[in-house]
């Protein structure tokens, strides 16, 4: 026979497995259609300075050089 403490900890474990499954059925889901969907958009509307080819900026200066004496550079 299974001792009661040991029965206490496996419906201790359940319960607390229980709560957090419930928790996560309250986390808002996005469907991969709709997320996928926005994803494109952004890349299609959002210029990347990092891949200038994409954009047609083909002389776009992606490292400028340092203005002043820290050598500090702002982009």
């Amino acid at each position: 026979m299974s001792h009661p403490l040991t029965k206490e900890a496996k419906l201790e474990k359940l319960l607390d497995l229980n709560e957090k499954l419930r928790e996560q059925l309250e986390i808002a889901r996005v469907p991969v259609s709709e997320a996928s969907r926005s994803l494109i958009e952004y890349c299609q509307t959002t210029t990347d300075t990092m891949v200038p080819s994409v954009w047609g900026h083909k002389n776009l200066e992606t490292f400028p050089e340092p203005i002043g004496v820290c050598g500090c550079t702002l982009m």
